[in-house]
This record gives C-alpha cells, structure tokens and sequence, in this order.
C-alpha cells in the first residue's frame, strides 16, 4: 500500500553519487520518531540511513502530501470491507503545548503559553476521517467547515464513494446557527449540544468514540508536545498518526 503513493526517486542527469536509502528502511525510521517521541538525531542507526537523511525524506514526503494520501488509501480498504460506519460521525479537538513554529498561539486554557490544536472528524467507531491543524487560540467552530470538506471521497461495500456522514455530534463550542444551517445545506443533520438548553451529562452520549480517538494520538508520541517548527511537519506527524489507528483496523 505504502508502494503505491511514495514518489518515485529523483534522478542525477548527471550520474554517480550516493546511493539513496531504501523507501521502506526511511519509514520504519519516521515511524519510531512518530511513535517513541524522540528526536531526529537520536534515531537508531539500526534502521540504515542517518537521521539527516530521514529527515530530507520526510521533509520531502510531507510536501508531497504523502500521508494524507496513505491514510486514504486505508480509509478506501476500510471502507470497500465495511468497515465505516457514516451514520453517525463526531467532531472534536485537542490542544498541546507549541514550541515554536507557525499556526500557534496563546491557549486559552493553558494560562496563554503557545499552543497549538488538532482538529479531528471520526465515524461512529472512532475511525479518523479528516484531520486539520490550527493555533490554540483559534475558535473550535472554525474547524468545522474545513474538517467537513476534507473528508476524501471514500469508497463503499455498495454503491458509489462517500464523503457525507449521516449526523454529526459536536459539543457546545460548535453551537451557531451558521453551522447548522451549513451542515443541513450539505444533507447533513446536526446533533450539536444547545446552550443553556443541554446539561453537559448528555454530551457524551455519542461523542465518547470521538474522545476515545483523541487519546489514542498519544499513541503517537512526537504529538505530546509541537516540536515542529513547520506546521506542515506537524500535520504530517497527525497524519501519520490517524493512519496507524486505521491500519491497526485492518490488521487486528
């Protein structure tokens, strides 16, 4: 599966130089910094290349936009096996610590030290359909139209491909009319908590799945804390993450 979205090496019109690592051997390595949290130079030589060149790969992979075309390749399987429940999808969202970098801010709920978020969309399993990056300080809502639109044409056991959820549930943070009006415009039907109205007891009534997603990020280490200064390396590394909760699917 990985075969079919790395891009094809570059050729030296020129001839000679080194011999470029293997495809396969790179990504065990981005994979152990993915999940043990460590940094580039201490990457085990065990895996071949040096952590300079596990970086130029991953710097180029990410600009190639390959792991969010890797995780629709496993949304694609899961979703030809069945496996996708669109009847009712939730939308949710999780602040860490920043570093450095662009798209961070003052968190609101972390005493204004910079933060950034990470904004995700589940089917009723808890499956990652759509994942987005921002500052701290930006509102939840804004996530909403954005994390909708990106969720990829996903096939089906029967039928044509899917991108639409039947419902979705979002806590008080999504409650404006703008966003209902706009997810009914797209044959959607909102289950957003109203304010003043629900108790906050009902929230997670179907929303847990959404929440139970969110802690299994921490899974992937680098994602404790933003150390990327690159918010396209940080959303690389949230990639890769909602990949491995929808692989683990497949290979139970």
């Amino acid at each position: 599966m990985f075969a079919r979205v790395v891009p094809v090496a570059p050729v030296r019109p020129q001839g000679g130089g080194r011999r470029r690592h293997g495809d396969r051997e790179v990504l065990a390595a981005i994979m152990f910094v993915a999940t043990s949290g460590c940094t580039w130079r201490q990457t085990p030589e065990v895996f071949g290349p040096s952590w300079s060149t596990v970086y130029r790969r991953f710097t180029e992979w990410s600009r190639a936009r390959l792991w969010a075309k890797l995780h629709r390749l496993v949304l694609d399987e899961l979703g030809a096996r069945g496996e996708l429940d669109w009847s009712r999808c939730a939308i949710d969202l999780v602040n860490m610590r920043a570093m450095k970098g662009d798209l961070t801010g003052p968190n609101p709920v972390d005493r204004g030290k910079k933060g950034s978020k990470i904004h995700l969309i589940t089917d009723r399993t808890g499956l990652p359909l759509s994942i987005g990056i921002s500052a701290a300080n930006t509102h939840d809502s804004l996530g909403l139209e954005p994390l909708v639109r990106g969720i990829p044409p996903i096939r089906s056991r029967r039928g044509p491909r899917r991108r639409r959820p039947a419902k979705l549930h979002a806590d008080k943070g999504y409650g404006y009319d703008h966003l209902r009006r706009w997810l009914r415009s797209r044959n959607i039907v909102p289950r957003i908590a109203r304010r003043g109205i629900e108790s906050s007891a009902r929230l997670g009534r179907h929303r847990w799945t959404v929440e139970r997603t969110v802690s299994w990020l921490g899974g992937c280490r680098r994602l404790h804390r933003r150390y990327e200064r690159k918010p396209e390396h940080f959303l690389a590394f949230a990639g890769i993450a909602a990949t491995l909760i929808c692989y683990r699917r497949l290979t139970p």
